[in-house]
């Protein structure tokens, strides 16, 4: 005899708030990371969530696979995508060639009200790290490197990288590291910062360099118990 059926944790965060579009709402629960990746995904009681058919809901599904964020299997229903090992430095990588490019132009084309903006955002991720908030370092950090990145203007560029950054997001890989490797991590925030607001080029992408080895060294090292990646 079976045993009760577990409510879906992507259900239990929809439930008591206020929703908006399908495809918004799923999109952002994924993406802060408060269903883990290879979450169930119930069709019928999504719909019954919005108060809509099946229909938008397989829409906003197939877009989210395009996306890169909901995987679907025969037999095997919708689900938050997972990702291995392998396929996570794969994405790192164009992740920090992207970066690499738009940060050499940001720093040619930077305003003043672009060190406002990053200045603030820094602020913000050192609040962060002051309140121990793994997956609020994860937000701001992100933040923090957009701030960096906007100055560019490159549209399309920076809509490649917001599509492969958004790829990892469902990991939130920020949150499983200790408070020391965030430490290190957060220093080499400030060098960026100060790189950037220098308008030095070659120092900025030298910190963002050693940042980005950092930050996949210190998750290579994760142990594997943490269900953070799927098996190759």
């Amino acid at each position: 005899m079976q045993g009760p059926r577990r409510r879906s944790i992507l259900i239990s965060r929809l439930g008591g708030r206020p929703l908006g579009g399908v495809l918004g709402e799923l999109r952002g629960i994924i993406l802060d990371g408060e269903v883990p990746p290879g979450s169930a995904i119930p069709v019928d009681a999504v719909a019954a969530a919005f108060g809509v058919s099946r229909i938008p809901v397989r829409e906003a599904l197939m877009t989210l696979i395009g996306e890169g964020l909901v995987d679907h299997r025969p037999n095997g229903g919708y689900r938050v995508a997972t990702m291995t090992a392998g396929e996570f430095t794969e994405i790192y990588l164009v992740r920090e060639a992207l970066e690499t490019a738009a940060l050499r132009a940001a720093v040619e084309l930077a305003t003043e009200d672009d060190d406002r903006q990053a200045l603030a955002a820094h602020g913000a991720l050192d609040a962060a790290v002051v309140a121990f908030d793994g997956r609020l370092y994860h937000r701001e950090s992100r933040r923090f490197h957009l701030a960096l990145l906007r100055p560019c203007r490159m549209r399309r560029l920076l809509h490649m990288l917001d599509t492969a950054w958004n790829m990892t997001e469902p990991l939130q890989p920020m949150t499983h590291l200790d408070s020391a490797d965030r430490a290190l991590l957060h220093a080499d925030h400030a060098g960026m910062l100060a790189a950037f607001r220098a308008r030095d080029a070659a120092a900025l992408t030298a910190v963002f360099a050693e940042h980005h080895h950092r930050l996949q060294a210190a998750i290579g090292a994760l142990p594997h118990d943490t269900g953070l990646f799927d098996e190759d």
